[in-house]
């Protein structure tokens, strides 16, 4: 089967460099290794709560509650390491363990109770909220005594030595390189049509250079920050995941059509459950990172990030209604989302401004997959 560029590819590239193009015109410290090493910690943030929305959206399904979770884990981790004096990852390993514990019980009620994942979350969005300010007291918790590091800490304060970022980024295609021969090797064997083998060998090539170049960019600073590294671990395992497991398909078939699933004997209330637990443990990484970046606990902690992920999902070309999309996409429409909120923050764009911004890129990805759906 040929490869070909859809309308939609098209509209994100010529977006996405409309927006950079712009942005390095009226903010040229846009282009600077020093904001494109915090463009990468906040994609990488933004990115990895994606993954995971990704998760949900796939079998038709929504989360609107990821924000006030990001919040209410990070603070959680914060409290247990100031003021209970619990070690920083015995505390972020409970954190991570409340959070796959509260989404395995969304993800159950949605599917043994039948009630649409929209009001569930939408319930756990104000639950968790209200917990996460009990949590911490309506105060400012940070993540680690004055003057010290953890690892919590260090979860956006280290970077990767440059010569072990070349090491990670050599890795990371070969990885990528070896999961699509295989997958190219086991579509063939079975008789399935396969992607042109030009057209995949360009898309690896391009996908080689961009990974190089972004690590090149970094050492100019201090080098590949942890949480761009965090990211590009859970974006292969998503992949691998989606792509290369029974779980992964029973995902793309729950989405595209639920009572054929069933028919077909796909477990459709493990498959969503187990959606929901990963989702879990996505948003207490998520928070951790994002609690950390802050530098501390405090009530404004993943506001409105939920939008932010669901955005970067819809303008990747994951459909709405389930069934349809790629890690690649994600990744894509978060790196659009990341440099629009980047560069507006470079701009000193008053906070009303950047909502309606997100606002109107959110209503024209919505109305893009209705669009290009038809």
């Amino acid at each position: 089967m040929q490869s070909r560029l859809s309308a939609r590819d098209f509209s994100m590239v010529i977006a996405l460099l409309l927006i950079c193009g712009f942005f390095a015109v009226m903010a040229p410290q846009f282009l600077s290794a020093r904001n494109l090493s915090m463009l990468m910690t906040e994609l990488s943030i933004t990115g990895t709560l994606a993954m995971g929305m990704l998760l949900i959206i796939l079998p038709g399904h929504i989360d609107l509650s990821v924000g006030s979770g990001v919040g209410l884990l990070g603070g959680i981790a914060s409290v247990l390491v100031i003021e209970h004096d619990v070690p920083a990852p015995a505390a972020l390993a409970i954190a991570l363990l409340v959070g796959v514990l509260l989404w395995f019980i969304m993800g159950t009620l949605i599917v043994r109770e039948h009630i649409p994942s929209f009001i569930i979350t939408l319930g756990g969005l104000l639950v968790f909220k209200g917990l996460f300010w009990l949590v911490i007291h309506n105060s400012t918790i940070p993540v680690t005594r004055g003057g010290q590091s953890n690892l919590y800490s260090l979860l956006t304060t280290y970077y990767v030595p440059p010569a072990a970022g070349l090491g990670i980024a050599a890795l990371l295609v070969a990885a990528v390189t070896w999961a699509g021969v295989r997958n190219r090797r086991q579509m063939q064997a079975h008789g399935f049509e396969v992607e042109d083998g030009e057209m995949s060998f360009l898309k690896l090539f391009l996908a080689a250079q961009a990974v190089f170049l972004l690590v090149i960019v970094a050492n100019q600073f201090r080098g590949v920050p942890l949480p761009a590294v965090i990211l590009a671990t859970v974006t292969f395992a998503i992949h691998a995941l989606t792509r290369h497991t029974r779980f992964g398909r029973y995902l793309y078939a729950v989405g595209g059509n639920e009572e054929a699933a069933v028919v077909s004997g796909v477990p459709v209330q493990r498959v969503v459950i187990g959606g929901f637990a990963l989702m879990g443990a996505i948003v207490a990484l998520t928070g951790f990172m994002q609690t950390a970046y802050a530098g501390a606990s405090t009530t404004t902690v993943g506001e409105l990030m939920e939008l932010d992920a669901i955005a970067a999902c819809v303008i990747g070309g994951v459909s709405l209604k389930g069934g349809r999309g790629s890690v690649l996409g994600v990744l894509f429409g978060t790196l659009i989302m990341a440099c629009l909120l980047n560069g507006m923050t470079l701009m000193s764009v008053p906070p009303e401004f950047k909502y309606i911004t997100r606002g109107m890129v959110l209503s024209l990805a919505v109305w893009m997959d209705i669009r290009l759906a038809r």
